[in-house]
């Protein structure tokens, strides 16, 4: 079965991006990929927004060549990179599609409300939050809305020289 994971970077006060959705105050990672190649490695699938797509499809090369990537739109567009598959369904009904389609990893890239959409829906599986060392002061927060309270057991941490914090929770009584 499917494990849904939100691997996600975020300020130290709880933003995604900054308040015009950009993220040039990431930091590179230098020589230090923070165990990305390997997280990635196990990357069966992606999903993620329309404006998430639009952002990483505006960086130039598709970054996420050979694996599938579900958008989640109500507004395709007429065509996408290779392997890019336009999703206008629920979080409810692409959980239960990827069930039967997928056995390992599927990363729900960034995007608060998406996000936000699979936790209130209790389809996230695995947190991985890295806390980056900066605060924005505004922009768009790790999660956008309400609903219900969502409880999760500590996994690991892990900092880092630069100062990057990896936080792994996954919710009670996954794995």
């Amino acid at each position: 079965m499917a494990r849904i994971v939100y691997y996600v970077a975020a300020s130290l006060d709880g933003f995604i991006a900054d308040s015009s959705g950009g993220v040039d105050w990431l930091p590179d990672g230098g020589s230090d990929d923070h165990r990305y190649d390997d997280f990635y490695a196990g990357v069966q699938a992606l999903a993620m927004g329309r404006s998430t797509y639009d952002q990483v499809h505006g960086f130039g090369e598709w970054p996420y060549p050979g694996k599938p990537a579900y958008v989640f739109t109500h507004s395709p567009p007429p065509e996408g990179p290779e392997g890019v598959r336009f999703f206008w369904g629920s979080a409810q009904e692409f959980a239960r599609d990827i069930a039967t389609r997928y056995t390992g990893t599927v990363w729900l890239v960034g995007g608060a409300n998406l996000a936000d959409q699979f936790r209130q829906d209790g389809l996230i599986d695995e947190y991985l939050v890295f806390v980056i060392p900066t605060i924005l002061g505004a922009g768009i927060p790790l999660f956008g809305g309400q609903g219900p309270h969502t409880t999760l057991e500590l996994v690991s941490t892990e900092s880092y020289p630069d100062g990057l914090v990896r936080l792994h929770y996954r919710r009670p009584g996954r794995y």
